[in-house]
């Protein structure tokens, strides 16, 4: 197995003769270039342009008319394409190969060209695992060593007579200009005419990882462990070769030179929290280079979300300004991504929050998180995210007791037990069926809790004026009674079941995100802070039973009053915030920082806004059912 197209050979005339035929095809029968092809052209142009022209000269006038004819192809696809930009570039680098220019300079155009090419064609499905690298390497060895050679420097057993020769993977000055998409359609497509054919026998995961480890032979000198990752995701180390990726910048090259060499790390079967940040954020700002504001803000939202987010807890407890900090940046990217104007403000916000996903990154991973911390975050877990749906739940229930129906409690633990059990599979669904992004789950959090909000709202408003009413037993005996009837009754369990199924997913996904963090011998330390909140969560549940049920009834009404007004103060207020973190609605912050997030206060006006309408409201209620006792008095 060879590419031979990547190797600096005589003469390739078939290959051409055959490239020139789907090409003319291609536009005849559809008009649509083959945008993948005109890429790998324009990385074969840059790779073996050197073959050609030295100083000015022609020293390989096979190669040099190869050039001049490919060029023609990329000219003749950009037309087909109707995108000038394209044929601009196109047209510049055949005018510079007629003038031969210097190889630098026909490289710049070369990746320029490839770069505009790689914007206007489909995104490419991305690998999601390559094999381990002895599997890997012993597939070289099976299907590849025979014409590569067992160290991959084309000097195999049967190379010996093939024209054009196979690729020397580890020539160093041609890897730097060679991407590993060009390998992995190599391939996969094989080279007619010459001795390399298609390998489509294997599976997409063999031929990803026989085309990422080809690809790092020429750096095999660099494979360790480096402190700090390049700015680089997945989809750019494929697409691009080194030499574009680093763009000059010689430290940014060498990270790109070490990624290349030890590309697993970003396989990683269980991504870390804060790396799915980093290349949310980097996906953000190749958006936003390219001109596509609303993508790059996509990913910006998604970088909180689907990454930072599920280990605020657990750097809260290390360094919880560093938290505060990256949140504030993260959610303030979302705007700048936005504005396409002030690129230099958004480089510097963008920098500075990538260092402090690299701060945070090593405070989590310097020695492991320590078994208080575990201990102290899976704690702070369950009781930021089961207390408000215990208190949802008890309340309902206790109304219930006191109005003298606990005879229909079983609607209130149906709507509780069908959320753990929704929630549950709602989790595993989201591992093995489908992709339920960061955002998905905010939207549903923020919907459920206004909603709820809004019903405990009204049934403390409720229990407020029947507080007061001297004929309360009356009523009881006669409305709750009469009204509590089946369709009441699931509406209830509905109100109990959106309370806790709100929380249940969120909570799953915290503590799935703290064990990536942890290591296998401290998951019974994990375990330990989840029985010590489920023992917290308990204790408070017969607090509240037990002193419910001896306060008079009038009193019990007007205390529950001000406990479901008080929850719908919180869910408002988190239900606004969570609709923020999703971009459904706008980010206004005040000129101050703060944040009580156990009572759902932050400093946004629009959170500010829908509670103290909450509170306002209440109030003009209250004051008006006072003056209404005082006129009928």
């Amino acid at each position: 197995m060879f590419f031979p197209w990547f190797n600096g050979s005589e003469v390739h005339t078939a290959m051409l003769v055959l490239i020139s035929i789907l090409s003319v095809n291609c536009i005849a029968n559809t008009q649509i270039p083959d945008y993948r092809q005109m890429a790998q052209l324009a990385e074969y142009i840059g790779v073996d342009y050197p073959e050609a022209i030295d100083s000015g000269e022609i020293i390989n006038n096979a190669e040099y008319q190869e050039m001049l004819e490919f060029s023609g192809i990329l000219i003749t696809q950009a037309k087909a394409s109707k995108v000038s930009a394209l044929v601009s570039k196109a047209e510049i680098l055949e005018e510079s190969i007629k003038e031969k220019k210097a190889s630098s300079v026909i490289q710049q155009l070369c990746n320029e060209l490839r770069s505009e090419l790689l914007e206007q064609m489909p995104q490419a499905t991305l690998p999601r695992q390559l094999l381990p690298e002895p599997e890997t390497q012993s597939l070289f060895q099976q299907q590849c060593s025979t014409c590569h050679g067992r160290q991959g420097k084309g000097d195999g057993p049967t190379s010996i007579g093939l024209e054009p020769p196979p690729t020397d993977f580890t020539d160093r000055t041609r890897a730097m200009n060679r991407s590993i998409l060009g390998l992995y359609d190599a391939i996969s497509n094989g080279i007619d005419e010459t001795a390399m054919v298609a390998y489509d026998q294997l599976s997409e995961e063999q031929r990803w990882s026989l085309a990422f480890y080809a690809g790092s032979l020429a750096f095999e000198e660099v494979k360790v462990e480096f402190a700090k990752s390049p700015n680089v995701t997945l989809e750019e180390l494929i697409n691009n070769s080194p030499t574009q990726l680093a763009n000059g910048d010689i430290d940014e090259l060498e990270k790109v030179v070490q990624l290349r060499a030890s590309p697993s790390r970003l396989f990683s079967h269980s991504p870390s929290p804060l790396g799915i940040a980093r290349s949310k954020l980097l996906e953000a700002r190749s958006a936003y280079k390219n001109g596509q504001l609303e993508k790059a803000n996509h990913f910006a939202v998604s970088a909180y979300l689907d990454g930072f987010e599920l280990v605020e807890s657990s750097l809260d407890t290390r360094d919880s300004n560093l938290r505060k900090q990256i949140e504030a940046n993260m959610m303030a990217l979302r705007e700048q991504f936005k504005n396409a104007e002030n690129r230099e403000q958004l480089e510097a916000s963008l920098d500075a929050t990538l260092a402090q996903l690299e701060s945070a990154e090593q405070i989590l991973s310097s020695e492991g998180l320590s078994n208080a911390t575990l201990f102290s975050a899976s704690l702070i877990i369950l009781l930021r995210e089961g207390l408000e749906a215990l208190l949802v739940t008890l309340a309902l229930a206790m109304v219930l007791i006191r109005s003298g129906r606990a005879d229909v409690l079983r609607y209130v633990h149906a709507g509780w037990i069908t959320a753990l059990v929704a929630g549950g599979l709602t989790w595993w669904a989201a591992r093995e069926l489908i992709s339920i992004s960061g955002a998905s789950r905010e939207v549903m959090e923020g919907v459920a809790a206004l909603t709820a909000a809004a019903v405990l709202f009204y049934v403390g408003v409720w229990m407020h004026s029947k507080s007061h009413a001297a004929q309360w037993k009356a009523y009881i005996q006669k409305q709750v009674t009469q009204r509590l009837k089946v369709g009441t009754l699931w509406g209830i369990a509905l109100l109990v079941f959106i309370a806790v199924y709100r929380e249940v997913f969120e909570t799953v996904l915290f503590y799935e995100a703290l064990l990536t963090q942890s290591l296998p011998s401290q998951t019974p330390t994990i375990i330990s802070g989840f029985l010590a909140g489920a023992l917290s969560l308990a204790v408070v549940a017969w607090l509240t039973i037990r002193y419910s049920v001896r306060l008079p009834i009038g009193r019990f009404f007007s205390v529950t009053t001000y406990l479901l007004v008080g929850l719908s103060f919180v869910l408002i207020g988190k239900g606004i915030i969570a609709l923020q973190e999703a971009a459904i609605i706008g980010i206004s912050p005040l000129p101050m920082t703060f944040e009580l997030d156990w009572i759902g206060l932050k400093s946004t006006w629009q959170s500010l806004l829908a509670q103290a309408l909450v509170i306002a409201v209440f109030v003009a209620y209250t004051i008006r059912s006072r003056l209404s006792r005082i006129q009928v008095m």
